[in-house]
């Protein structure tokens, strides 16, 4: 449950191609409402995604705020590219058992 809690952010991702905005928060935030309270395990794995994507969806609204500058672009991609790795490093370092913390983000949900 914990490796498909760090995935879920990515079916979010398709849901924002649909135009739901915020799907990468909304799925990951419903999964960890209903699965909180079975086990601290996912209570701690779900805050942990959560946190990484309110810091991506900030870090986005920069970024598209930015390409009136002409960095906006370059930055969202950089920033698309480095979320799906992190993700994929959660989602590998979870399925060997250990817990993954996201680097360099701020944790908003304690």
């Amino acid at each position: 449950m914990g490796l498909l809690m760090h995935l879920c952010p990515l079916a979010g991702m398709l849901l924002q191609t649909l135009g739901i905005p915020f799907g990468n928060i909304v799925a990951p935030l419903v999964f960890w409402l209903i699965k909180k309270n079975e086990s601290p395990y996912l209570d701690a794995h779900g805050k942990e995604v959560l946190n990484f994507q309110i810091n991506v969806g900030a870090a986005s609204l920069v970024g598209f705020l930015l390409i009136f500058v002409c960095i906006g672009v370059p930055l969202l991609i950089a920033l698309g590219i480095a979320a799906l790795v992190f993700m994929i490093m959660a989602a590998i370092a979870v399925s060997d058992g250990k817990f993954y913390r996201y680097p360099w983000i701020y944790r908003v949900i304690k």
